[in-house]
């Protein structure tokens, strides 16, 4: 696939969700880089804001099988990968999959489930597959996993620590849309719009599983110079050295600003990326791989502010073309 028909296919897929999903472009198409990247996302926002909207309308365009796991205090590991359960017929043990073998899971308050089944989902993840009584069984292709939490509710919640958050390629916060969008959300439930019947909203598939593999093919043809190499380093590096910062990003989240700039170089049509592809996505990629001083946090420092503090310090390597 080159990179003109990624663009043609990436167009008509956040076009499809823009249908449904009202006021929040930027969600969806981080979101849909984040795939096409190879990665997962984590999605953080108060509940009504059109999270497990956004990813059944993705699994709907993207032609990817779903499946949904809704964390819970008591959830276990097998509840997630799937265990052996005795066949009395056959009068042996047989492996009953679980809802992570599929193309597009859907993790529902992540941070509700106990560490353990947080661990078990975040290990398929990384390794994509599932190993079960000594045999490993690989996860379907493409499979990329999106995740929700609340950042205001914490009464029974198992916050993911860092090791795991940075399994995740993006951690993306959505807000209130404005009164604009708001009133466009209404009008289009007022024409009879409800999320829970996306077969009624006319949602065609734009890509296939299949072609999805494709683009993710294209992103790894994407040029990088050295100019964007150094300056990705320098950013991650920085993040390491700031002045709010305990513990900076690793050389995965070097390699994530990479992945996902290219996604996005590809995304408008280019083959080559550019200074701004890495700016942009910048905060997405590194904000939830910043542990910051307790003093900081006090005096109401955030992630975002360090980085934006980075992208100001940092020296921009001149454009490519």
């Amino acid at each position: 696939m080159n990179i003109a028909e990624f663009k043609e296919r990436f167009q008509a897929i956040r076009g499809e969700v823009a249908k449904v999903l009202l006021g929040q472009d930027e969600i969806v198409d981080h979101t849909l880089i984040a795939i096409l990247a190879g990665g997962h996302v984590l999605i953080e926002g108060v509940p009504g804001l059109g999270k497990t909207l956004l990813v059944r309308a993705l699994s709907r365009v993207l032609g990817c099988t779903f499946k949904r796991i809704q964390f819970t205090p008591d959830l276990m590991p097998s509840d997630v990968t799937g265990g052996n359960v005795f066949h009395q017929k056959e009068d042996r043990f047989v492996f009953s999959p679980g809802p992570v073998f599929t193309q597009l899971l859907l993790a529902d308050e992540i941070n509700r489930a106990p560490a353990k089944t947080q661990s078990a989902l975040l290990e398929a993840m990384q390794d994509l597959a599932v190993s079960t009584d000594g045999v490993t069984r690989p996860l379907p292709e493409p499979f990329f996993v999106i995740a929700t939490q609340n950042p205001i509710e914490s009464q029974g919640t198992y916050p993911l620590p860092e090791a795991q958050l940075d399994r995740f390629l993006l951690k993306l916060q959505v807000s209130h849309p404005s009164a604009e969008v708001e009133r466009r959300i209404l009008e289009n439930h007022a024409r009879g719009f409800n999320a829970a019947r996306l077969a009624d909203a006319d949602l065609p598939r734009a890509v296939t599983a299949e072609e999805l593999l494709a683009m993710r093919a294209a992103v790894l043809g994407v040029r990088v110079d050295d100019g964007i190499l150094g300056y990705i380093t320098d950013l991650v590096g920085r993040s390491r050295a700031h002045r709010s910062v305990y513990l900076g990003a690793s050389p995965r989240g070097s390699i994530g600003l990479l992945a996902a700039a290219r996604a996005l170089a590809a995304s408008e049509g280019r083959d080559f990326v550019v200074p701004d592809d890495v700016k942009s996505l910048a905060a997405a990629v590194l904000r939830h791989r910043l542990i910051l001083h307790p003093d900081a946090e006090i005096e109401g420092v955030t992630a975002d502010d360090c980085i934006d503090d980075i992208l100001r310090e940092a020296k921009v390597p001149r454009a490519v073309g």
